[in-house]
């Protein structure tokens, strides 16, 4: 009698449909797979372990609470796009910190499709290439206040500078950004009004 072979466990698109009927087992060999990509992808975009961490526990935990309804063809491509997704949500938690974001709270949930991921992807590319605008001494204050999240006053000792001039530079550099996304969020706003529709 010959041997039936077993089929490679590497195989996501096997690891996938057993997962979709309740495997444990395929569930986690893909967990322990694509853990840690996973959570590098977050740890680039967040810069913090611990949000990174529960931001991929979040999408596995997503991942295998709606397994049977999922049907995930690209696990790579999958986790790419949550990453990106739950990170942006992330943000939109920490919005004293993070002004400009606020308008993206409005995304329905059901337009996190190809096209509102794309312009969700240029908005940003326009606040990175625009905060890069800035005057260097402007630039360094912003980025300590909304990236890094320092106070005035500490980022004042840091720099040797005065409480008000860090303000001042702040409110001149959050007014320029604000006047200069004005084109972009409306498009923003515009596009996903259409698709709600």
């Amino acid at each position: 009698m010959m041997s039936v072979q077993k089929p490679e466990l590497s195989d996501d698109a096997l690891l996938l449909q057993q997962m979709e009927q309740g495997s444990k087992q395929a569930f986690n060999a893909l967990f322990e797979k694509y853990w840690d990509k996973a959570f590098s992808e977050a740890y680039k975009r967040l810069k913090d372990a611990d949000h990174a961490k529960d931001v991929v526990q979040e999408i596995f935990a997503h991942i295998w609470i709606k397994r049977e309804t999922l049907h995930i063809d690209n696990l790579p491509a999958y986790l790419h796009t949550a990453v990106r997704n739950q990170t942006i949500k992330l943000l939109i938690r920490q919005q004293k910190n993070h002004p400009f974001f606020t308008i993206l709270e409005t995304i329905p949930e059901k337009n996190l499709q190809a096209d509102a991921n794309l312009l969700r992807k240029e908005f940003f590319k326009s606040y990175e290439a625009l905060v890069k605008t800035l005057p260097p001494r402007r630039q360094l204050i912003f980025k300590l206040r909304m990236h890094d999240e320092l106070y005035t006053k500490d980022i004042a000792a840091q720099l040797g500078l005065s409480r008000k001039t860090v303000q001042n530079q702040l409110a001149k550099a959050v007014e320029q950004l604000r006047i200069s996304l004005t084109h972009t969020l409306c498009c923003l706003v515009i596009f996903l009004q259409v698709m709600d529709k």
